[in-house]
């Protein structure tokens, strides 16, 4: 992979922002809740729940960007752009990157978390 998974930058200016105890905070409840809304994803896509699909893929988007995430919230933004249309026509290949690429920002928050 070309990027990094987390922009250092990124990160940085939310420490800086929030504190970075809270910013760490703010990262396990990430780490808790973000499989919960890519599951999400696919069970709005099963039952063609667009809303839910969208406020999903929002939600993802607005906490990769927040992190740092950056390739993975252009992902989940690209997801809530095109909607259910556009994530039925890839079959589940969108998801599953996303799915993906989240495991590689676990992993990256992970270790900036107990760093």
């Amino acid at each position: 992979m070309t990027t990094q998974t987390i922009d250092p930058a990124t990160f940085e200016e939310l420490k800086a922002t929030t504190g970075a105890e809270f910013a760490l905070e703010l990262v396990g409840t990430f780490l808790e809740e973000a499989p919960g809304m890519l599951n999400d994803l696919r069970t709005a896509l099963g039952a063609n729940d667009a809303d839910t699909f969208r406020r999903a893929a929002h939600s993802l988007k607005s906490n990769g960007n927040t992190f740092g995430a950056l390739n993975f919230a252009a992902q989940a933004r690209a997801l809530e752009l095109g909607g259910l249309s556009s994530a039925k026509e890839g079959g589940s290949r969108a998801l599953d990157e996303l799915d993906a690429e989240f495991a590689r920002v676990a992993a990256a928050l992970a270790a900036l978390r107990y760093a």
